[in-house]
């Protein structure tokens, strides 16, 4: 391993972690400002802006911690279920298993002597551990918590839509579709920026894509809220 490349498996769920609270907090930076543009365009009144900007964040935060919660929780159900069978088969059938260790590691690119000698050595030091990594990509020890990531993923929502809840808030009626606009805009350009950097993605395009992605959704939320309003009143 050279210097500045991180091989670490702790950095890469780190970097796992951070990547998805980016991109639940654009998720509410898009969703809240669609929301509160729509009804700034229905009416002025800092009441109804503000109502459906609270029940959207709440909504939105709800929704998406529910989300990763039964996600996390079947995925990490999938993955006890493996392990448990994994360590059956290794109290029941040791020697297929070290037999099917070492052909995992032969068809790595090892020789079939060394990668005997690979599985025996592992198996001497862990069974169930070496299985678990060769076999099924899975680490006993680092598995996902649902009730963690439900959490951060309802914080990311929320700070993402606090971002177009305050925006509109603050300025004068007249000013607050254009100064949402702009805060929204500045903001896509920086989760976009850096989920880029995280991912090793080129950041000009996904800066535009997330940017013009917002945009559209604010115009045409705005759009649907001017036409209605109209309608209605």
């Amino acid at each position: 391993m050279h210097p500045g490349e991180p091989h670490d498996q702790a950095i890469f769920t780190r970097l796992s972690w951070l990547r998805a609270a980016v991109l639940g907090a654009n998720d509410g930076i898009v969703s809240t400002a669609g929301l509160v543009l729509g009804v700034a365009a229905a009416t002025t009144a800092t009441g109804p802006i503000l109502t459906a900007g609270v029940a959207g964040l709440t909504a939105g935060a709800v929704s998406m911690a529910l989300g990763e919660y039964v996600s996390v929780s079947s995925q990490r159900d999938t993955e006890r279920a493996l392990l448990d069978k994994e360590r059956g088969e290794l109290a029941d059938f040791p020697e297929q298993e070290l037999d099917e260790l070492a052909a995992l590691y032969e068809a790595k690119g090892l020789t079939p002597a060394t990668a005997r000698v690979v599985a025996e050595e592992l198996t001497a030091r862990d069974p169930f551990a070496a299985h678990a990594d060769a076999e099924l990509h899975i680490d006993p020890d680092e598995l996902t918590s649902p009730w963690r990531a439900a959490g951060a993923s309802a914080l990311a929502f929320t700070a993402g839509s606090l971002l177009p809840l305050i925006a509109i808030l603050l300025p004068p009626a007249s000013a607050r579709v254009p100064v949402t606009f702009v805060a929204v805009a500045v903001a896509l350009t920086l989760t976009g920026w850096l989920s880029a950097r995280l991912g090793g993605a080129a950041t000009r395009r996904a800066i535009t894509r997330l940017v013009a992605g917002g945009a559209l959704a604010m115009a045409v939320t705005y759009v649907i809220g001017h036409l209605v309003g109209t309608a209605i009143g």
